[in-house]
């Protein structure tokens, strides 16, 4: 899995931006569409644009100018998006049906990857509904029963932990 960048602790966030020439926009063709398919794919693996640009060897800002120019390579980003957030809700499942390693050199945040799929919730319906020509309507509420879900399984799982950690404390 590819994990996002982290920025040495201490160090100030870059608030410089970097335009992109219309030169250099107006000449993306074929010959330097290289980074794409492994910044979509990245993209679909990570969920996250930074982590996916850095694997593309592009600066972040590129992608989202080509985005907004090429509705194309929208599309297709929307896609990647749809398919790293249902991988995360596959993981999300998976750590709370089979636990995780207590001695894990990474822990799994539960509640914010809930968060983050709660906040990206109505991009996603949109996307399945118009990739299965639905109306938005069930999808929403079927994607609001599987969060529901979710938060309840954590729930149980946190009253759980807390009733072993009392048993044994």
């Amino acid at each position: 899995m590819i994990e996002p960048q982290q920025a040495s602790p201490g160090a100030a966030p870059a608030k410089r931006r970097i335009r992109i020439s219309a030169e250099l926009m107006a000449t993306e063709d074929k010959s330097n569409r290289y980074w794409r398919d492994e910044f979509l794919a990245a993209l679909a693996e990570t969920s996250n644009v930074s982590a996916a640009s850095v694997v593309a060897g592009v600066h972040p800002a590129r992608p989202y100018k080509v985005r907004a120019e090429d509705p194309e390579f929208a599309e297709l980003w929307r896609a990647a998006l749809l398919e790293g957030y249902e991988h995360l809700e596959m993981e999300v499942l998976h750590r709370l049906r089979f636990g995780e390693p207590k001695d894990a050199a990474v822990k799994f945040d539960n509640a914010s990857a809930l968060r983050l799929l709660g906040l990206h919730r109505e991009t996603v319906v949109r996307e399945r509904a118009m990739r299965d020509s639905e109306d938005l309507g069930p999808v929403r509420a079927a994607i609001d029963a599987k969060l529901e879900q979710l938060r309840q399984q954590v729930v149980a799982r946190r009253s759980a932990g807390q009733a072993d950690e009392n048993d044994h404390g």
